[in-house]
Parts: C-alpha cells; sequence; structure tokens
C-alpha cells in the first residue's frame, strides 16, 4: 500500500511539470527519502522568455550580493570590503574601514543587510569571521554607511559566537531581517567533529539560527528565552553550515539553504524551537563514506528537510522572486549552488517542492549568491562575474 501511495505521489508531481527530474547522477549515500518529492522532484522549465547578462566580471573573491533600497547592488568581498554597483554593473564605490576579518579557509567578510531605516539612517550590518581568543567565530557588527567618502563609520560588533573554535570552516552565514525590524542570523557549527555535536547544545552558538535585536540583545519571545543554560538568542538549532536564509513574501516565514556533509545538502523551513537533526539526522555520508554517526535519517523530535540533494549541489545564497514580470517565478525560490555550478529553482507549493529548474548551467560557475530586485535576478560567482536574469 505504500509503495502504491508513493508511486501515485510521484506520478502526481511528473503530471504536473511533464518533466523528468533535473538529477541524474547516482547518490553519494541513496538513502530513502521520509516522503515523496523530498528529493529529485518532477523537473520544470519557464516558458516566459529571459534574458541572462553578464554586467560585470572579475570582482575579487565575493560572498554576498544583495540589493540596496534604491536597487544598487553591494557586494562583499571576503578580504574585507565591500563594493556598490549600479544596475548595470558598473562599480560606484569601493567601502573600506570594516573590522579586520579572518580571510582564510571559509572565512572571510561574509553576508550584508541593511537597516530598514536605511534611506535616513543609511546603518548597514554585516557578518564575517573574527579573529577571538581560542581560535576564530561568526562576528555581527553595524557601522553607517559613508558612501561619499568610501567608509563604514563607527564601527560596532554587536553579537560574538561562542563558543570561538579552531579551524578556518564552516562559518556561516547570513543576515536577514524580519517584519519587526529584528535580525536572523545564521551560524555554522565550524566543521571539526570533536565540535560539530554542540549544534545539538542550547548552550552553544554553533550550528544554530539566533534572532537579535539591531543592539545584538535577544529578541524577547524567543523559543528558549528563559530555559536555563540555553542561549536566549537561538531560534533553531542542529545545523551544519547554512549559508542561505530569506523570507517568503507570501507567507512571512524563514527559508533556510544548508550544505550537507558527502551528499544531503538541505532546504528547511525555520520554525522557533525546532531541532533540524545534524549531526544525529543526515542524508549524505561523512567524506570517507562512512556514515555519519549512527547513520540514521530520522528521528523523533527532530525536523525533516523540506527538500534535499544527493549527490550535492553545495547549496550557497537564495532569495525568493517577488516580482509578476516572470509570472511563474513568483514565490518561487532561488538557490546559488557551488559544486552544482548552476542557478536552483525550486517551485513551493503548500511549503512542499514541486518542481526544480536548473539556470546558467551553460556558465560553468560556481553561483555563490543570489538576489531579487525591482523584477530581476543577480546572480554572483566564486569568479567574481555577476549575470543580471530579466524578461526579455
Amino acid at each position: 500500500m505504500q509503495i502504491k501511495a508513493a508511486f501515485l505521489g510521484l506520478a502526481l508531481v511528473f503530471f504536473q511539470t511533464g518533466l523528468p527530474p533535473v538529477e541524474t547522477k547516482p547518490g553519494f549515500a541513496n538513502y530513502k527519502p521520509a516522503f515523496t518529492g523530498q528529493t529529485r522532484i518532477a523537473g520544470a522549465k519557464t516558458t516566459t522568455p529571459y534574458k541572462v547578462e553578464k554586467i560585470a566580471n572579475k570582482l575579487g573573491n565575493p560572498f554576498a550580493i544583495v540589493a540596496m533600497p534604491d536597487g544598487r547592488l553591494m557586494v562583499t568581498l571576503k578580504s574585507g570590503t565591500m563594493e556598490i554597483h549600479d544596475k548595470n554593473g558598473g562599480l560606484v564605490r569601493k567601502i573600506t574601514n570594516l573590522p579586520e576579518v579572518v580571510y582564510e579557509g571559509q572565512g572571510g567578510l561574509l553576508d550584508v543587510a541593511f537597516d530598514p531605516g536605511f534611506t535616513s539612517n543609511k546603518l548597514v550590518y554585516w557578518c564575517y569571521s573574527e579573529k577571538v581568543a581560542g581560535g576564530s567565530a561568526t562576528a555581527v557588527a553595524k557601522g553607517k554607511l559613508a558612501e561619499a567618502s568610501g567608509r563604514i563609520d563607527n564601527a560596532t560588533v554587536i553579537f560574538r559566537q561562542t563558543p570561538a573554535t579552531k579551524g578556518n570552516l564552516q562559518f556561516g552565514s547570513r543576515l536577514v531581517f524580519d517584519k519587526n525590524g529584528d535580525l536572523f542570523v545564521s551560524l555554522g557549527e565550524k566543521f571539526a567533529p570533536e565540535v560539530r555535536i554542540q549544534a545539538q547544545q542550547l548552550s552553544s552558538d554553533l550550528g544554530k539560527i539566533i534572532r537579535i535585536t539591531t543592539t545584538g540583545q535577544p529578541v524577547a519571545g524567543n523559543p528558549f528565552a528563559h530555559q536555563p543554560n540555553a542561549k536566549p538568542e537561538i531560534i533553531s538549532y542542529g545545523h551544519r553550515n547554512p549559508e542561505g536564509l530569506d523570507i517568503d513574501p507570501a507567507t512571512g516565514e524563514l527559508w533556510e539553504s544548508e550544505f550537507g556533509p558527502h551528499g544531503g545538502d538541505e532546504i528547511n523551513l525555520i520554525r522557533p524551537g525546532k531541532n533540524y537533526g545534524w549531526p544525529v539526522i543526515t542524508y549524505g555520508l561523512e567524506y570517507s563514506n562512512d556514515k555519519v554517526g549512527d547513520g540514521i535519517q530520522q528521528k523523533a523530535g527532530m525536523e525533516q528537510p523540506v527538500y534535499y540533494w544527493d549527490p550535492v549541489v553545495s547549496p550557497s545564497g537564495i532569495c525568493f522572486y517577488a516580482g509578476n514580470a516572470i509570472p511563474e517565478w513568483k514565490n518561487n525560490l532561488f538557490v546559488a549552488c557551488l559544486s552544482g555550478q548552476h542557478l536552483d529553482r525550486l517551485i513551493i507549493r503548500n511549503n512542499k517542492v514541486v518542481g526544480e529548474e536548473r539556470l546558467l548551467t551553460d556558465k560553468n560557475q560556481r553561483i555563490r549568491d543570489v538576489t531579487y530586485s525591482n523584477n530581476m535576478l543577480y546572480a554572483i560567482t566564486d569568479d567574481g562575474d555577476i549575470y543580471r536574469i530579466s524578461k526579455q
């Protein structure tokens, strides 16, 4: 009976799009999904004509591209500077005077976000890997953008991930403001097997998504605010390396992309107080191809990913398409894929993925981040190229 139900579910999804799954390669782990459509969903094909333009190239070693309130683009370079580009890719201003970053491994200057009142107060927030006693950690800072002089003034660290650990991998990290003007921050678990179990510990910021105010304080009403020995800033836990965050414009809910190990990259719908399983459950393997822990994919009290990939695509930045120019893209989730070397389009209905399409596959580049602005998408690659995607 279960086999019949699974077949009917797959047939329904296939019927909705008429295309086979975009992934055809064998997986690394090949674990059984928890439900139909959790992986290798039916393919989709955009029918509205659109164009792809390279508008900038070889900018350096970027991490983020974020639309500014006026439609221009802010790019962060992992070496420790930002750049403002116009909507056609032209360099407007380099921005310096930021705190020193740990620019090694996966560390450096990471994401950037603009205060909801940026038009009047010019406040900018950013996250970066910081050298501290005991090693390094992800930090969040804010300051005032003085564009004319190409500086950030009055830079102040408002949050530091604890504990600090050795190593230069898996810092996370993305920033996104919620409707109340508070800040979600995703924090990696720093990779090392001896510390990654802290993703399950509420006394640690490793492997967490947190919610803080613009002064860095835990938001009142966070789920663990009154739990003994728990960090009050935590919203969710059990994360590995969450490099993508965005809020669904239709529902107001927070979505996340997360690197798995060898297989098991994830898309998660983040709910306050929930445990997302790492490193107890995963659809991936160790890089040695051994099982992770007990090699289980489901456990009571732990959330399932809405969607996962095996083999990996290495999902980094994400964004929702909030426009109407390409109607079939409205509220679709776009995922920048590094090892996958494409921009992934996920069609989501009722919090389930019902179709998938791969864009920019002909560029043969690692896509690091993607942002939405004025009916267009802007994607940036690890090579520092910016592509603009718009209606033809």
